[in-house]
């Protein structure tokens, strides 16, 4: 243990009151939908002409593929013995265990279904509803941060977390911090470009290089994150690694399909 690394003791519980907790990662999750819905309304439904009416169904669409995306993304990606014992557990959001890869899917598979009734193409709204996604990987970030998870191999470096609460006494790297952050810098490069080209950008380009860096910095930032699950010990690369390969990949494509469509 260094004397000058962070010493993380915080309560993931806000407050109580009888038997309801408020915890700080649902308090993320809840903002990071509220401001996504602002952010788009101000500054590309507002911008761009279109009735509040369709972002509202459009938020829906979001908010519903999210939450089980991400929640069947846990269940079969990472514990699937464990909820096949117990399968009434997978309603059990409030005790944790959320995938991003699994919300980006169920994200997909929504945005599918609502530019069926939209009358917008699946890149249009891709290209838009992405830049608040990754707003949205910061908080929840942030709330695996509160709750002193997923959290990175030992360090001596003088930023290392000490994550108290689970009896550890030596520095680790505080890799959720790592992807927040990396997440928050995505999400401002990403509106400011939108804000600066949403009148010529072609369908496409946006949504390409949000797969490229987002998933980009998970796969890396994987090399310095303790496992999961268990079994992911005996891997050369870990879940969230082969999860994300396939994103990047369709990123690449994407982007190289647009340039030499000269697209933009």
């Amino acid at each position: 243990m260094l004397l000058n690394q962070i010493s993380w003791d915080v309560s993931p519980i806000i407050f109580g009151l009888g038997g309801l907790q408020i915890r700080w990662y649902g308090l993320f999750f809840a903002l990071s939908f509220y401001l996504g819905y602002l952010i788009l309304e101000k500054y590309v439904f507002k911008r761009e002409g279109l009735p509040v009416g369709l972002l509202d169904k459009l938020a829906t669409y979001v908010v519903i593929g999210t939450v089980i995306g991400a929640r069947l993304g846990h269940v079969f990606f990472y514990e699937p013995a464990s909820y096949l014992r117990d399968p009434l557990s997978i309603l059990k959001i409030w005790e944790g265990g959320l995938a991003s890869h699994g919300a980006a899917i169920g994200i997909l598979l929504a945005l599918w279904l609502f530019v069926r009734q939209s009358g917008k193409t699946y890149l249009w709204t891709l290209d838009r509803v992405v830049i608040v996604v990754a707003l949205g990987g910061f908080f929840i970030r942030m709330g695996n941060l509160m709750n002193s998870e997923i959290y990175g191999h030992y360090t001596s470096l003088p930023w290392g977390f000490i994550f108290m609460r689970d009896g550890e006494t030596e520095g680790r790297h505080p890799t959720q911090i790592y992807e927040a952050l990396s997440y928050l810098i995505l999400f401002f490069v990403l509106i400011r470009y939108y804000i600066r080209n949403y009148k010529t950008m072609k369908e496409g380009f946006i949504f390409g290089v949000f797969l490229i860096v987002l998933f980009g910095v998970r796969f890396l930032i994987e090399f310095v994150k303790e496992p999961q699950v268990a079994f992911e010990q005996t891997m050369s690369l870990n879940m969230g690694q082969l999860l994300s390969l396939p994103f990047i990949l369709a990123g690449i494509f994407l982007l190289y399909y647009v340039t030499r469509k000269k697209l933009i």
